[in-house]
């Protein structure tokens, strides 16, 4: 429980759980971004 803590009320806690939302947020926004181009190049070449 002192881990849950730690994690939500410091502020390197918190600095973690901005740093992991980051990473996870952009790493959702690159993977539509090149789904999105894949789909777009594969409509440009005629597939």
């Amino acid at each position: 429980m002192k881990m849950l803590t730690d994690l939500f009320t410091t502020d390197y806690g918190l600095m973690s759980v901005a740093g992991i939302s980051f990473m996870l947020g952009m790493g959702v926004w690159f993977w539509a971004f090149f789904k999105r181009k894949m789909a777009e190049d594969a409509n440009n070449a005629g597939l």
